[in-house]
């Protein structure tokens, strides 16, 4: 009711309430978009390693080549056929609307299925992730999967803590619109405060701090001192009065960062996704049940161990990942996460350093902060249930014929095809309506090429509910819902319409037949239809004795005007709502185009070393190792600059290459700054020549001879910089600029 409301008015509200729907669909298509680009680059990092290690055979590189595949723009010749699409849509509203089927799949298939499966679950059947049934509906599914867990596990301390599909569908879970907004809105701004002071060093494993000091010695003039030999075990580092002295302060300053983290992170109870805490309030049950002798402190365990373990840490420890900060964190800032994560994580495990003993400096803050994070995690699953109303939610779900999800054919076959496998068990009997429906599907019908998998928008629809028509008497006897009832409650609806394209009339007191005959009378036909309706609605609800014109109506007045105060207040949340959500789905949007970025460098390196293939060459031959640095006099060779596929150069000035985030570090004056540019030239396909010049000068004051694949093999180790010895270029952001400087102006000549 609340949403066709919001068809027919137009305040600030509906406005702002429709705006909402709109970008929570958005999010929910963007984060399936980007799951699946995410599986894409990791599938990528692995094969292109070992393209660059020149260990990839010729089939290998054509599997490569087909994940990089360009979609076509869409059409409707790919839908199935008018039967089959029956078909597929009575199989998933039943796969959707009883989870237990998808609970036990999850269970039965493989590590290396689960990934594809989760997509389908998690952002297709489940796609629309701010729809309370679709939620609630996934959340039962979890709640099957998680008892199954605790049935079949005989160790304790192997619960939801092993790499198992279960423990991949709970991390996967996280990674929804709701979870990564709430992981946006309380730890971004903590953690780029603390990815500002790039030079806060606290380092507190006593080997690297002494190999620090001694890196340190070795640069200055003189030799070592006696008293520090440069190689000596973790027990001698930690003994060193020196190593101590570093480590005091810096174990200081950790302990109030991880203090300062784990308070807000407390402090953000209220906004904490529902289902997150809901799943925390099944594990606690099910260890209640399945563990009586367990205590507080085990059950506590368990809880923090899905909440921290997969939920709140990979996110501190690889923020640019979870798009929480808007840069890769320096070597400093890694360490200082890394520690983080492991305190916050000791809070909810026993703290156990056979590996780590420098962390055990660290155990005052576990026992100072062990209380409060044992209440926090059981407050954590203080939240009420959903039983009933989803209830009433799948109810409403039969009177609609626009359920729809958006799925592609491979999908579809891929989730049929595991259906299949498993049949049965998910579906024992003849009689089973899964078993009947898959049945009739037959022969699962084998994957599409990468081209041809477009997404097809899907009606699901149940084949064995209720007639629709019988659904309005069967709510009204179920629930004691009168004819009256209905009818009160939608004249009060209207006016509440009325009064919002009218807020002039809301002023106390409300007088109904006015508000009703101004509305009848205006000059809006909807209005005017409106106000005629709800005069012979009043004079009904008269007869029958639900108001009376003596006290103007004062029971339905009194609900309007709560309403009406309901929905003030409401504004103010939609507003707010919007605002972090429009946030939310900016970073979404930035991760899509980094990680858009990332498969383009694959695809630009993959094409090059092909070409260099087909002309006789050898990719590990061709790749040139380091990189050449020079002081020139400005002079590039002919053949360079007559190659057919020369490209640029193209300029940039260095303050905008350091806005950017391309220059990570400068040693440049910045009085001198604006007189300082790059050229970027490509003389071949893959190579690139970045000469630094002085305006004013002709001859450049440094030239670089780079290879892409060069870059791509530092971002494989994880080197995050590139040193040009005046500047040093961050090397994802680098790869960011060449794929977007050459690939936009020759997608298929400059890289093929």
């Amino acid at each position: 009711m609340a949403a066709e409301q919001d068809i027919e008015v137009e305040d600030e509200l509906a406005k702002a309430q429709r705006r909402l729907r709109e970008l929570k669909t958005k999010i929910s298509t963007q984060s399936k978009k980007n799951f699946m680009r995410e599986r894409d680059v990791r599938f990528l990092d692995a094969r292109i390693g070992l393209l660059i290690q020149n260990r990839m055979a010729l089939d290998e590189q054509h599997e490569v080549a087909s994940r990089l595949e360009e979609h076509e723009e869409d059409d409707d010749n790919h839908y199935p056929d008018e039967k089959r699409m029956e078909q597929y849509g009575n199989l998933f509203y039943l796969l959707q609307s009883e989870p237990r089927h998808i609970a036990i799949l999850c269970r039965l298939v493989s590590l290396a299925e689960i990934d594809t499966l989760l997509q389908t679950v998690m952002f297709t059947l489940y796609g629309n992730q701010y729809e309370s049934r679709e939620e609630h509906l996934l959340l039962t599914m979890f709640q099957n999967v998680l008892a199954a867990q605790f049935e079949t596990t005989t160790e304790f301390a192997s619960l939801l803590r092993a790499n198992t599909p279960v423990s991949r569908m709970m991390t996967t879970y996280t990674r929804r619109g709701p979870g990564q907004s709430y992981l946006k809105s309380v730890l971004s701004d903590k953690i780029n405060n603390l990815l500002e002071n790039k030079d806060l060093n606290l380092q507190i494993n006593p080997l690297k701090v002494y190999e620090e000091l001694v890196d340190k010695m070795q640069n200055e003039p003189g030799s070592l001192p006696e008293d520090f030999p440069k190689s000596v075990t973790a027990e001698v580092a930690s003994a060193n009065p020196t190593v101590q002295s570093i480590i005091q302060p810096r174990l200081k300053t950790l302990i109030e960062i991880a203090e300062s983290f784990l308070t807000t992170i407390i402090e953000s109870l209220d906004q904490i996704p529902y289902g997150i805490r809901w799943i925390c309030k099944q594990i606690r049950s099910l260890t209640k049940r399945k563990y009586p002798d367990a205590t507080e402190y085990a059950i506590s365990s368990l809880i923090g161990g899905f909440f921290f373990l997969r939920f709140v840490n990979p996110a501190i420890v690889t923020p640019q990942a979870y798009m929480l900060v808007d840069r890769i964190p320096g070597p400093n800032s890694r360490i200082t996460l890394t520690l983080l994560a492991k305190m916050i994580q000791n809070l909810a495990n026993k703290p156990s350093y056979s590996k780590e003993a420098y962390m055990i400096p660290t155990n005052p803050f576990v026992e100072m902060n062990k209380q409060r994070t044992n209440k926090f995690l059981n407050d954590l699953c203080e939240v009420g249930d959903f039983y009933e109303q989803l209830e009433m939610d799948q109810y409403m779900a039969l009177s609609k014929k626009d359920i729809m999800i958006s799925i592609t054919p491979n999908e579809i076959y891929n989730t049929l095809n595991l259906l299949q496998q498993h049949i049965d068990i998910l579906a024992p009997k003849q009689i089973d309506h899964l078993r009947i429906l898959l049945n009739e599907v037959g022969t699962v019908p084998a994957q599409v090429p990468r081209k041809e998998n477009k997404a097809i928008e899907l009606p699901l629809f149940s084949r064995w509910e209720m007639p629709i028509q019988d659904l309005t008497m069967s709510l009204m006897s179920e629930n004691n819902i009168t004819q009256n009832d209905i009818l009160y409650m939608e004249a009060k609806s209207i006016f509440v319409q009325i009064v919002r394209s009218l807020p002039y009339l809301s002023r106390p007191p409300l007088k109904l037949n006015m508000v009703a005959e101004t509305a009848a009378t205006s000059k809006d036909a909807q209005l005017v239809h409106k106000g005629i309706k709800v005069k012979e609605m009043l004079r009904e609800l008269e007869e029958v004795g639900v108001i009376d014109y003596r006290d103007n109506y004062q029971l339905l007045v009194e609900e309007i005007t709560q309403e009406l105060a309901h929905l003030g207040d409401l504004k103010l949340k939609v507003m707010e709502e919007l605002q972090s959500l429009e946030s939310v789905y900016k970073t979404i949007i930035d991760h899509n185009n980094y990680l858009k970025s990332q498969l383009e460098s694959y695809k630009a390196y993959l094409q090059n070393v092909r070409m260099q293939s087909g002309s006789g060459g050898n990719a590990g031959n061709n790749k040139q190792v380091g990189i050449g640095v020079e002081i020139t006099d400005g002079k590039v060779s002919n053949s360079k600059k007559k190659a057919a596929n020369t490209q640029g150069p193209f300029r940039f000035t260095h303050q905008q290459l350091e806005k950017d985030g391309v220059i990570a570090e400068t040693e440049v004056p910045e009085n001198r700054r604006g007189q300082i540019y790059l050229t970027i030239l490509s003389p071949i396909p893959g190579t690139f020549i970045i000469s630094l010049y002085y305006k004013g000068r002709d001859k450049p004051v440094l030239e670089i001879d780079l290879k892409l694949d060069d870059l791509l093999e530092k971002q494989q180790d994880n080197v995050q910089m590139l040193d040009l010895e005046y500047i040093k270029l961050n090397v994802t952001k680098t790869l960011q600029l060449l794929t977007r400087t050459f690939m936009s102006r020759n997608r298929t000549g400059f890289f093929s």
